[in-house]
Order: C-alpha cells, then sequence, then structure tokens
C-alpha cells in the first residue's frame, strides 16, 4: 500500500491543543455559538460515515457528491467545513468555485476547510497519479488507449479526476457507476476503472462482463501491472488493485453465520464489497440506497448491513421497530473519518471567527478545470 503524503494542520491563531482537553458538552456548545455568529455564511457537511457527536453539528448530512453539490449551490455560503475526508473537500473546493458559481456570488470565492488534515482516504491513496499515468503508458504500448475510457470513483483525488478529464473519461458514485460504464462503453472498447477494484467488478459482472475480462492492474508489479499482453488485449475492464478498507473487511462466512442464526433475515451490502460477499448478498447498493432500503422496509424488518459502523449503528437508533445488526463480528469503522471529532470542528470554527482559515482546502485551478470537465460527464449520464 503506498504512502499518503504526510498533511499538517495549519496552526492557526487559536492552537488545537487547547481544544483537547474539553468536554463534549463544551466543544458542542461553542460550535453552536460559533455557528450563531456566522449564520449562512458558513455550512458544516458531516458525511454518513462521521461520528455522531460531529454530525448533529452538521447543516447538511449525505455522501460525499451530493454535499458537494448541495453546498455549491448556495449562493450565502462563504465558507464550508467538511466534516469527511480530504479528497471530498477537494470535490467542494471544485464544484463550490465552479466558474458558474463564483458569478452566482458576484465573484465571491468560497474557502473549503477540513478540520484534520489527516482525515484521509485510504482507497484514494491506493492510486497515486504517477501510477495511473505510468500504467496508461503501459498499456499503451499493447492497446489503443485512444478506444479506453479511464473511470475514477468518486473516492480519488483530484488528480485522478483530472487525469479522466483529460483523457475522454468520467467519474462515478456508487449509485452510477453501472449507467456510466455503459457510458464509457458507447465510447470506447474498454474501460479502465480506478482506483476500488470490488465496485468496478461487481458492477460490471452484471453487466455479463466475465472475470477473465477484468484483469487487475497492480501497480507495484514490474511490467503489466502483473498481467501478461494476452490478458490486456482480451479485457474490457482494467481494474486498479484498491480498495476500501472498511468494506474489504465483510467476508461471506459472516453472511452464512447470520443466516444460520436468524433464517428470516436479509442481507444488505455496500458494492466495494469483496465479490463473494457481493454475490450472496439479498441487496447490494450505495449509501443512499441502503438508507432508503431501511426506511421504506416494514416494522420487523430483519437486516444485517455489511457498511461502516457509524452508519449502521444510526441506522439502529432511527428504525428500533426493525431489527438491525452490523454484518461483522469485527469492529470496522472509517478510522480516517473518525479524526474529525468536535476538537477540531471547535477549533476551525473559533479559528475562522478570528479570521484565520485553518487547513484550507485549494485545488490547483488546472487541476480543478479538467476534474470539472469529468465530474460533469457525470451529470449528464442518465
Amino acid at each position: 500500500m503506498p504512502i499518503a503524503p504526510l498533511l499538517t494542520s495549519s496552526p492557526g491563531k487559536l492552537p488545537l491543543a487547547d481544544y483537547k482537553p474539553l468536554s463534549n458538552d463544551e466543544l458542542s456548545r461553542r460550535i453552536d455559538a460559533g455557528r450563531q455568529k456566522l449564520g449562512k455564511r458558513l455550512l458544516i457537511l458531516g458525511h454518513h460515515y462521521q461520528q455522531d457527536e460531529v454530525i448533529d453539528h452538521a447543516d447538511l448530512r449525505g455522501d460525499s457528491y451530493q454535499l458537494s453539490e448541495q453546498a455549491a449551490s448556495s449562493t450565502e455560503c462563504r465558507t464550508i467545513i467538511f466534516c469527511g475526508v480530504h479528497f471530498m473537500a477537494e470535490t467542494a473546493d471544485i464544484l463550490a468555485n465552479r466558474p458558474e458559481k463564483i458569478a452566482e456570488r458576484d465573484g465571491a470565492t468560497v474557502k473549503v476547510i477540513l478540520p484534520d488534515m489527516a482525515a484521509g482516504c485510504s482507497m484514494a491513496d491506493m492510486a497515486a497519479i504517477r501510477q495511473v499515468e505510468n500504467a496508461w503508458q503501459q498499456l499503451g504500448e499493447v492497446i489503443d488507449t485512444q478506444q479506453m475510457i479511464p473511470v475514477t470513483y468518486i473516492n480519488s483525488a483530484a488528480s485522478l479526476k483530472a487525469f479522466c478529464g483529460k483523457h475522454g473519461g468520467i467519474v462515478c458514485t456508487s449509485s452510477n457507476a453501472a449507467a456510466v460504464i455503459r457510458w464509457a462503453f458507447e465510447r470506447g472498447q474498454r474501460v479502465f476503472f480506478f482506483p476500488d477494484q470490488h465496485l468496478g467488478r461487481n458492477t460490471a459482472l452484471k453487466m455479463g462482463i466475465t472475470n477473465a475480462q477484468m484483469p487487475v492492474w497492480d501497480p507495484y508489479a514490474e511490467e503489466m501491472g502483473g498481467n501478461s499482453e494476452q490478458q490486456i488485449i482480451d479485457s474490457r475492464v482494467v481494474l486498479w488493485k484498491g480498495h476500501c478498507s472498511v468494506h474489504q473487511m465483510f467476508r461471506p462466512e459472516h453472511v452464512q453465520q447470520f443466516r444460520n442464526r436468524i433464517p428470516d433475515i436479509k442481507i444488505l451490502v455496500h458494492p466495494e464489497c469483496p465479490q463473494e460477499v457481493n454475490d450472496i448478498a439479498d441487496l447490494s447498493g450505495s449509501t443512499s440506497m441502503i438508507l432508503k432500503t431501511v426506511q421504506q422496509s416494514p416494522p420487523g424488518s430483519k437486516w444485517a448491513i455489511g457498511t461502516e459502523l457509524h452508519l449502521v449503528n444510526r441506522l439502529k437508533k432511527q428504525h428500533p421497530e426493525q431489527e438491525i445488526h452490523f454484518l461483522s463480528p469485527v469492529v470496522c469503522m472509517c478510522a480516517t473519518m473518525y479524526r474529525i471529532d468536535l476538537a477540531h470542528l471547535c477549533w476551525s470554527i473559533e479559528n475562522l471567527l478570528e479570521g484565520e482559515v485553518v487547513n484550507h482546502i485549494e485545488v490547483d485551478p488546472e487541476t480543478a478545470k479538467y476534474s470539472l470537465i469529468a465530474l460533469k460527464r457525470m451529470l449528464e449520464v442518465k
């Protein structure tokens, strides 16, 4: 696994160390007071995987793209604090500060803050831009990359989104991955899908593409990502050797254990889970699909859910009329998302009140331009 670049917090006028000893009650009180002073100029975004005490302060809750788009639509917001991870804050900056949005705000830009710069994403870190560019060059020695469409999952660095924008490619979410891959095949003979192999594989399998047609590109292999030239020639989808550390934890035996213990239980998983889990689940879908499924199910429904722990526990609290279980016996949460706590959130807000923008996430104009091309293509997919 590649080592993520070291990201350090901005010092700010008010030191973070002063916030660490404070109780959650005190931090919550000060967060609320700061939000009142800032009013509609500030939007706090809370990803579904966040801790409850943090997401309780969010103005908007959702997945990464949904939150970014909602925040970008505000004409009054001047600062976004994204309680998520680094790539999410990058996407928020790209969407909130695209030219038409700046024009709607009469030239005003939006500052995006990530409360803890160490909140990264292990999946996004598994595909570095230099690795993807090197893979593209090697692939071009065997096949016509003019007929290969790069597709990056939204859970990726802005540099990868820009790569797709430059090479006729596109971004996808877990909700629209199938539609995006169909779009890609309308424009080329092959798809290069990164960084999550499981979402790419599970989606393509449902479209009739076989595992034999989906070689996995290992960026640490010396040649051809660990594949023969013939495997690349015979491919329809080339998958990147990356995964979500949370969803990788779910195993077929976890599914079987629940079915043995609770015969009428339904297994509901995210498509970032490995194929052997996804294939035997009753339902597989995005976070929004998981939420909607539980929300629309009748009292007495029984679920074992394979996705992030905080989200599953929140569903348990919200739906006591249903029996909801976490699919894995092992604690499985997004550790980097967990780095965002009330101390970091309060520190970010109170520095903002002092006129200091800490941990400012700003994508360079060239990367933002090409990332936006790939994101706009995704929006046009039906």
